[in-house]
């Protein structure tokens, strides 16, 4: 799908998810300088072979998808030991200014320091990459540096995977700074197409 991010409206779709679905986008929208996606190697694939011009971002809501996913890994190992972290999953994805209320008491219940929480130090790695979208445009690349040295050196290993992930994305990854692009029109509008199937299929 394709959107117009000034004016949400979908200028183009097609159906796959593979590098066959990028080739039919050329057809119609050559023009295109600025590309947002996830980091499917398909997608990848097809856009630096059928647009070669263009500059790629990756979708910031799918990077910290990803750091969440490895925060979630943390702490289901964890918890085999630590029984009280069970049932806290969502309070872990969740940003602070989001938790509810019963939520913001168990975070602060299991990141006190005596207990020295793996998945406690996995959130604060995850709270900390999301600062790097605060930063400026000087200031980015620097930022997301001391952030992969803190993560590679947790000793958590789905943080070091999530970070190695970035790693080999990096340029698309600070293309955010110039393009200011993201896929948040186009997952909501999204949304909103399979809520439709699903009152369709009802």
């Amino acid at each position: 799908m394709f959107v117009d991010i000034e004016h949400p409206k979908v200028l183009y779709a097609t159906e796959g998810k593979d590098a066959s679905t990028v080739q039919r986008f050329k057809q119609d929208l050559e023009a295109i300088k600025e590309m947002c996606c996830d980091m499917s190697p398909a997608f990848i694939s097809g856009i630096e072979k059928h647009f070669p011009n263009a500059e790629l971002t990756f979708d910031k809501f799918h990077l910290t998808r990803i750091i969440n996913e490895a925060v979630d890994k943390v702490r289901r190992e964890e918890q085999k030991d630590h029984p009280e972290l069970r049932r806290s999953r969502y309070a872990w994805l969740k940003n602070p200014k989001n938790l509810k209320a019963s939520q913001a008491e168990i975070i602060e219940a299991l990141t006190v320091k005596k207990l020295n929480l793996k998945t406690s130090r996995a959130y604060h790695i995850k709270l900390n990459f999301q600062e790097l979208y605060n930063q400026t445009d000087e200031t980015a690349e620097a930022f997301l540096k001391k952030w992969y040295f803190w993560a590679t050196h947790s000793r958590l290993e789905p943080i070091k995977e999530a970070a190695y992930t970035i790693k080999r994305h990096w340029k698309g990854v600070l293309r955010w700074f110039t393009s200011r692009i993201n896929n948040g029109i186009l997952e909501g509008l999204n949304s909103l197409i399979q809520a439709a199937k699903a009152r369709a299929r009802g």
